[in-house]
């Protein structure tokens, strides 16, 4: 009963923090939509596109061995090497990103198609942002866990409140400049994030010595530190790049040939129907991810936990999308004015995997936990294949609605696939518990 209530208490610190946060930028955009058009918001989620895929570099995904060290010092070593090895990929993006815009004219359509309208200086300055926002990327990925470790949800639901308040405050008042000098129109949203992130990578360095991590570590630590999980840069860095690649195709090549108005219709769409799955599986991920892997490393049963959350998570998401589907459009207009209409048929082609990957996506430690980054590897290499198709097809028939779609289903598709091999990996594993009990 007593770890029941600690689930919950935890649960809810979690879902407080993530859920202000949240609800701040939510919030922001019904000021935000007013202040900048689609087109804006089309680039910076091209642009913010760029950063969701280059981070996965940045720390060789070393930051998720945290919960799983054996101790203390071995925790700190091996996100002490995660921060070492991101500030060294920050500084190469640097290099290669000043090296990118010394070549001229070329950079406008290598990063933002022919038909983005920005002037060579907007692009330049915006390819600029995004080494800085790797780098606190990076970190605030080490820092949260952990103080996921310690437990310390509080910490990272101030950190996360902390980062979006300032963001969105710069949004609205780069907004207003925007309307004074046009470049705020398409620098004012990404200067904004990278120094939201930046006030929450403050907030977690000031409060990270009260965690009590050993703060002595050794070279010959972190690179035996490294050794040990060396299957996350491995297996899993490969696969959450390849993930994290085909889940922005559509906006960081398929974008390239289309209207960015109609792009910013999608981005729209795929934020605020994404965005409170992203907060529900952070939630879940590091509340369950901790908890799992503790009793997998004492053998014990974890099917009652994971069965239960399985249960609850689709109960409640099964009514959301289903009035998602049927009025998501008038909600659009109403909260964001007529020219957001459009985001509908974009709502309705995004919920199908949307609501598959609400659970999947939570569980996906599990591959982890198990040792199973080799497959978790090859179901990744599938779905960016599949994708790669639906972005040619979408090409081909220059429909970029088509290319969404076949964009979505095949994520529902592939996602269905993963969650079964999880059900797989749980069932062998219970088991193999049942049998050694008895």
């Amino acid at each position: 009963m007593m770890r029941r209530h600690s689930i919950l208490r935890e649960g809810f610190t979690l879902f407080s923090g993530n859920v202000v946060a949240q609800a701040i930028t939510l919030a922001a955009y019904f000021i935000v939509t007013r202040l900048f058009t689609p087109e804006d918001i089309g680039i910076y989620n091209m642009f913010f596109s760029y950063i969701e895929v280059i981070i996965i570099f940045s720390t060789g995904k070393y930051e998720m061995a945290t919960v799983l060290a054996d101790d203390d010092r071995e925790a700190m070593a091996v996100s002490s090497y995660a921060l070492r090895l991101n500030m060294m990929v920050s500084l190469v993006l640097i290099l290669s990103v000043v090296a990118i815009v010394c070549l001229g004219n070329s950079v406008g359509t290598l990063v933002l198609g022919s038909s983005s309208g920005m002037s060579l200086t907007n692009v330049a300055w915006l390819m600029l942002l995004i080494p800085p926002m790797v780098f606190f990327c990076g970190t605030s990925r080490v820092y949260t866990f952990l103080f996921n470790r310690r437990r310390r949800f509080e910490s990272i639901a101030v950190s996360d409140v902390v980062g979006s308040t300032v963001g969105v405050v710069l949004k609205v008042v780069f907004g207003f400049l925007s309307r004074i000098a046009s470049v705020w129109s398409t620098l004012g949203l990404p200067v904004a994030t990278v120094v939201g992130k930046a006030a929450s990578n403050l907030n977690y360095a000031v409060r990270l010595r009260s965690l009590g991590y050993p703060m002595d570590i050794t070279r010959d630590e972190r690179r035996a530190a490294a050794r040990k999980y060396r299957n996350f840069p491995l297996f899993t860095m490969p696969k959450d790049f390849i993930n994290s690649l085909s889940a922005n195709l559509p906006l960081i090549w398929l974008a390239l040939y289309f209207d960015k108005g109609e792009v910013g219709l999608f981005a729209l769409a795929l934020t605020f129907v994404f965005r409170p799955v992203n907060i529900l599986n952070n939630i879940f991920e590091k509340l369950l991810n901790v908890r799992v892997a503790e009793k997998v490393r004492q053998r014990e049963h974890v099917a009652r936990d994971i069965g239960r959350f399985f249960l609850v998570v689709n109960l409640v998401a099964l009514p959301v999308v289903v009035v998602a589907f049927l009025y998501g459009g008038d909600i659009f207009a109403f909260l964001f004015g007529d020219r957001w209409e459009g985001c509908i048929y974009y709502i309705r082609c995004l919920l199908p995997w949307t609501f598959v990957a609400l659970t999947t996506t939570s569980l996906m430690f599990i591959f982890g936990v198990f040792g199973k980054q080799r497959v978790e590897f090859a179901f990744f290499v599938v779905l960016l294949f599949l994708r790669v198709v639906s972005m040619l097809v979408g090409i081909q028939s220059h429909n970029f609605q088509i290319g969404i779609l076949l964009f979505s289903v095949s994520g529902a598709v592939l996602y269905l696939a993963v969650l079964a091999y999880i059900v797989v990996m749980l069932s062998r594993y219970e088991a193999d518990v049942a049998t050694a009990a008895v």
